[in-house]
């Protein structure tokens, strides 16, 4: 949320613009803002007044005088400023609700785009696989191993899930414990496993309420949710405290099943793990001092990277343009993989700053060691990977010309070995 105190307004205006978002929403803001002020003012003035009324009754009684009129006027000037107070309210509530359905301001680096088809490719890794033969998509080579059934989870719960057998859980315990043992391990993040149901508050820290309350599952007659993201309830952990400088930063990890409701995505990737109701995927979140927050993206988008490094997938690093950016991000970089059986990259994981945005809704501060006032920290978060997402990209990158799919070699220690998938 945007702190309309200190932000430079007429660059806001500019920032929703290139954000595809309304502008004249700032004028909305300034409106209210100008009327919120006025009210202040007369309620300060009006109380100012009744105090020095207050004190010429009380003299006015010690002289034994009749002060009736004047206690009959402050009645009135009660009844005033109660007026005035629930006016105020009623502003302070409008502006609230325009500032929480508002997003980020972008940094200044953040390309000027409409869409994703203006995103800017920073750099590409690796060498796409050549094939002797026509490669599949990755349902195919699943369900024709038996690894991936999407129609038995469909009689069990509906479209967009998929019941994982034999090899299939094994390459998804596989991937998610190379993930966690690598960011442990090698990246120094501290490994948490957070609860996977949370309440609105939590979810209005992160950005996702209330502008997107309908991508959200909701348990009936409850202030619980099913987390879309480890995002949510790992960043909020720190919620409504003050840190100590020193212990910036902070990095933790979190493997956690991440549930979406998908709104607006009918008929987008209807087949296959691309878009489901229900993916498991392994999430990295960073506090961070606001003097290094964009030093420590680079850091988390290189530790996403390493994962596909390490499993030898070729992929892409995207900066998403000003009309593509999430929400509550000032940057992001996108990380996309290679998917020869759609010949296409498809996105692996976002890696975003949010500077103090989702601080300032979580209020998460931190109090400087030379003294002085506490600051919002820097939140950063990205995907390290979507686990879903990386079975896709091996089978899709190391399947043969019989549907056996060769194991990567970093995770062939999770399968006692094993170098194949096959019937």
């Amino acid at each position: 949320m945007i702190d309309i105190k200190t932000a430079d307004l007429e660059l806001y205006r500019e920032c929703l613009k290139n954000r595809n978002d309304d502008p004249s929403a700032v004028d909305k803001i300034l409106e209210l803002n100008e009327e919120r002020k006025k009210l202040i003012q007369d309620v300060e003035a009006q109380k100012a007044d009744r105090n020095r009324v207050t004190q010429e009754i009380a003299v006015m009684k010690r002289n034994k005088e009749d002060a009736t009129a004047k206690i009959t006027s402050m009645k009135d000037v009660g009844s005033q400023i109660k007026k005035c107070e629930d006016s105020l309210e009623q502003i302070e509530s409008r502006l609230s609700l325009i500032l929480e359905s508002l997003p980020n301001f972008v940094h200044n680096s953040v390309p000027v785009g409409k869409s994703e088809e203006e995103n800017v490719e920073i750099r590409v890794v690796g060498e796409k696989p050549k094939f002797l033969f026509e490669p599949k998509e990755h349902f195919d080579l699943g369900e024709k191993l038996g690894i991936l059934d999407f129609e038995r989870a469909s009689k069990i719960s509906g479209s967009r899930f998929v019941a994982l057998k034999g090899m299939g859980a094994r390459l998804e315990r596989a991937l998610y414990n190379f993930m966690l043992d690598t960011h442990t391990g090698t990246h120094d993040y501290t490994e948490t496993v957070p609860p996977y149901i949370v309440n609105s508050s939590a979810l209005f820290g992160t950005g996702q309420f209330p502008k997107f309350v309908d991508d959200v599952f909701h348990l009936k007659d409850t202030d619980y949710h099913l987390i879309p993201t480890a995002e949510v309830p790992v960043t909020n952990y720190y919620s409504g405290e003050i840190l100590s400088e020193s212990d910036l930063p902070m990095a933790f990890t979190a493997f956690t099943p991440c549930f979406r409701s998908e709104a607006g995505s009918y008929g987008k990737d209807t087949k296959g793990l691309i878009r489901q109701h229900q993916f498991n995927k392994v999430e990295l979140v960073r506090f961070s001092h606001p003097d290094d927050s964009y030093e420590q993206l680079e850091k988390l988008t290189s530790h996403a990277e390493k994962i596909l490094n390490l499993l030898g997938l070729p992929y892409r690093v995207m900066a998403l343009c000003t009309g593509d950016i999430g929400f509550g991000a000032t940057k992001t970089y996108d990380l996309e993989v290679w998917l020869p059986g759609q010949s296409a990259y498809r996105e692996i994981s976002s890696c975003s700053n949010c500077e103090d945005f989702q601080a300032r809704r979580a209020g998460i501060r931190f109090r400087p060691e030379g003294g002085g006032k506490p600051q919002f920290v820097h939140t950063l978060n990205g995907s390290g990977l979507a686990v879903g997402r990386t079975m896709v990209a091996i089978l899709e990158n190391y399947q043969n010309e019989d549907g056996s799919i060769d194991i990567p070699e970093a995770l062939r220690p999770y399968f006692d070995g094993s170098s194949r998938i096959s019937n």
